[in-house]
């Protein structure tokens, strides 16, 4: 009993998917293998791809269910364990388009090809383990311009911020990666003087 509760609380994974059935992202919150990860991807193609825009927005699939919602020319796919309440899953993906919007100011399926890092930032940002933890866009939108903010902060214009993964590379990979090996300057801190 414990086990079917906790499961009904999450995404066990979502999927974007264009109307021509290309993935944009996909995102597995629970433990599934390549192959499993594979005919899932399948699934939706073959079942979520030719439904009517009238039909359920619900499909049932052994031991999970597809909940999905069309934006577009974009498929928003939950997957989730089959006693999660779907009107709930409906509202927290039409959560998760209003959030892309906020960001990318009315999002498209370019937004997500060209910056699919920022769409997983927002989507981690608002679901950890597949359970949302943030259900204020506001919040969500300050926390990754703060990041942003942040990112800016660190690289100065000029400084070439590649030197800074050099930190454990030996003399020949630094070469082979087309850097200048050498010495680090300052930075006081562990390793900054060797």
């Amino acid at each position: 009993m414990a086990d079917s509760i906790e499961g009904a609380c999450g995404w066990n994974f979502v999927v974007l998917m264009s109307r021509q059935g290309k993935i944009r992202l996909s995102e597995f919150f629970s433990s599934y293998t390549e192959s499993e990860k594979r005919r899932i991807l399948r699934d939706i193609a073959a079942d979520v791809l030719p439904r009517q825009p009238k039909m359920c927005n619900i499909i049932e699939k052994g031991s999970y269910k597809f909940v999905y919602r069309r934006y577009a020319s974009l498929y928003f796919v939950a997957g989730v364990p089959l006693e999660m309440n779907e009107l709930i899953v409906l509202e927290q993906i039409h959560l998760f388009v209003e959030a892309l919007d906020g960001y990318f100011n009315s999002v498209c399926e370019l937004d997500l090809v060209f910056s699919l890092h920022k769409s997983l930032l927002i989507l981690f940002e608002m679901y950890i383990g597949g359970m949302l933890c943030e259900s204020s866009k506001r919040e969500v939108l300050k926390q990754i311009t703060e990041a942003e903010e942040l990112v800016e902060e660190m690289t100065r214009p000029g400084e070439d911020t590649s030197s800074q993964l050099d930190d454990g590379l030996s003399f020949q990979e630094q070469f082979q990666l087309g850097r200048k090996p050498g010495r680090r300057t300052g930075g006081g801190g562990p390793g900054g003087g060797r």
